[in-house]
């Protein structure tokens, strides 16, 4: 193992095992991934295009549509290309600074996400809630400063990962047994103390995760309160089913990610782990352009 400057503790770079104990099947797991990377990027290009194209869709709901398009297209194209080169080629070795610059986009593009989909819940809110405001509650300008700052908060929470990272020592070794290089996946390789990034990958799930999840419980809330008092209820509330199931197909394989790498790593085997976090980066990207298509009348 070669070392980066000199430094006997910081690896050169790192090794990506892809998915432990199924390495001999790892040609024909790449065949769905490479499906359904396919079908994502198609997809959501095809759907950023047919909105940035169709003037009857130059509306608040759709320029967050695009948006989460375009935050799932860089989640799983800074992660599928590497996973499928590992599958295909064996080509497992990463240098540890495109390690940290992956890891980087990873979680400030699936924090993005999840951003997103926190605002399309408020556009439901507002639509639903306040019809005839809704123009000028939610103008261009609003919409541009929301998803500024939804890709900045992602920015700002997700650059220490890349510091506490680089600062721990790597006496053990440099095998990584995962497809692409996530913040607890490196650091539990370390010989050092991870406990300060496993508090601070807490705190950042927290500040994001959790508060998204809180503002669309409280959106959804405000919505069927709203809903009930209908008389074109389900008329209304069909609007929003296709981001009910945006929201289940993220949140789902995310939670079971986060809560397995802190609490279950040990009851969990490694390879269901890293599948289903390979599904948590390319689910979304697959389906939500599929959704949206069959669940939205206009598209």
């Amino acid at each position: 193992m070669s070392f980066l400057n000199g430094n006997s503790l910081t690896p050169a770079s790192f090794i990506l095992n892809g998915i432990p104990g199924l390495e001999d099947v790892h040609l024909w797991i790449s065949f769905p991934l490479c499906t359904m990377y396919s079908i994502a990027i198609t997809g959501n290009f095809g759907l950023m295009y047919l909105i940035y194209s169709d003037e009857a869709l130059h509306r608040p709901m759709y320029a967050f549509l695009a948006l989460l398009s375009f935050a799932d297209v860089l989640i799983c194209t800074s992660t599928l290309p590497n996973i499928l080169f590992i599958l295909w080629f064996n080509l497992k070795e990463i240098d540890f600074k495109a390690c940290l610059t992956q890891m980087f986009f990873v979680h400030t593009f699936t924090g993005m996400e999840s951003g997103v989909l926190m605002l399309m819940a408020l556009d439901c809110y507002v639509a639903i809630c306040f019809p005839l405001r809704y123009a000028t509650i939610l103008t261009n300008s609003v919409i541009a400063k929301a998803g500024f700052l939804t890709f900045l908060r992602g920015v700002m929470l997700v650059i220490p990962f890349s510091f506490l990272t680089k600062q721990l020592p790597y006496c053990r070794g440099n095998d990584i047994p995962h497809t692409y290089c996530d913040h607890m996946s490196v650091a539990k390789i370390s010989c050092g103390n991870v406990r300060v990034n496993a508090i601070y990958g807490l705190m950042v799930a927290l500040l994001i995760g959790d508060f998204d999840i809180l503002c669309i419980t409280i959106s959804y809330t405000m919505i069927l309160q709203t809903v009930v008092s209908l008389s074109s209820a389900d008329k209304a509330f069909s609007t929003c089913t296709a981001h009910i199931s945006a929201i289940i197909i993220t949140y789902v394989p995310a939670f079971f990610t986060f809560f397995t790498h802190r609490f279950g790593g040990h009851k969990i085997p490694p390879s269901l782990h890293v599948i289903v976090a390979n599904l948590y980066l390319l689910l979304p990207p697959t389906v939500n352009p599929i959704v949206y298509g069959v669940k939205t009348k206009q598209i």
